[in-house]
């Protein structure tokens, strides 16, 4: 039987998108955090990514092979409250290559001990293993991934994405686009 070589790489369209709430919500007097911002001045949320994600070259068997590549996003707040960290794929929850579509995971978020990939299927984890996936929504119902409540300098988060492919998927190259939101806790 003859093996194919299939390279797939993982491209994600990172419009860091920053959400600031223009309402402001005023803490009861004694209840707020003082000295971690001056009066009169503006908080602040910055988000980063070091780029695409690029799976190594995989090679696929017929019981499907795994493939994995990380996304590190860093999150810079000074709001007092935190901040909230999303994650939706931009237009098609599906990998695309040429046309041939490479669908997410079926499993849900937050089962992180029964998720291992299906075979032909991608999908994404926050626990930087390589067996505890979920299937990536569309950004318009995003997921939430990380919940910081404190003023935090350079918070990363490691986002790992996984693919497993068997002989049945013609080799190239299979991308989608995801967006990370960053949001300022709001209560």
């Amino acid at each position: 039987m003859k093996k194919t070589v299939v390279l797939i790489v993982l491209t994600l369209a990172i419009a860091t998108s920053i959400a600031i709430s223009s309402v402001s919500y005023a803490q009861p007097y004694g209840k707020g955090l003082y000295g971690i911002i001056k009066y009169g001045s503006e908080t602040s949320l910055t988000i980063s990514t070091d780029g695409n994600v690029n799976i190594p070259t995989i090679t696929p068997t017929e019981s499907g092979a795994l493939g994995t590549g990380n996304s590190i996003v860093t999150i810079t707040s000074t709001d007092v409250m935190g901040y909230k960290l999303y994650i939706g794929a931009s237009t098609s929850t599906n990998m695309d290559n040429l046309g041939t579509p490479l669908p997410t995971s079926a499993n849900a978020y937050g089962n992180p001990a029964t998720n291992p990939l299906a075979v032909n299927t991608w999908g994404y984890n926050v626990d930087g293993s390589v067996v505890n996936f979920c299937g990536m929504p569309l950004d318009s119902s995003r997921q939430l991934v990380k919940n910081v409540t404190v003023p935090i300098s350079g918070d990363n988060t490691t986002i790992t994405y996984g693919m497993k492919i068997n002989m049945g998927k013609p080799a190239g190259n299979y991308s989608v686009g995801v967006i990370y939101t960053a949001v300022p806790q709001t209560n």
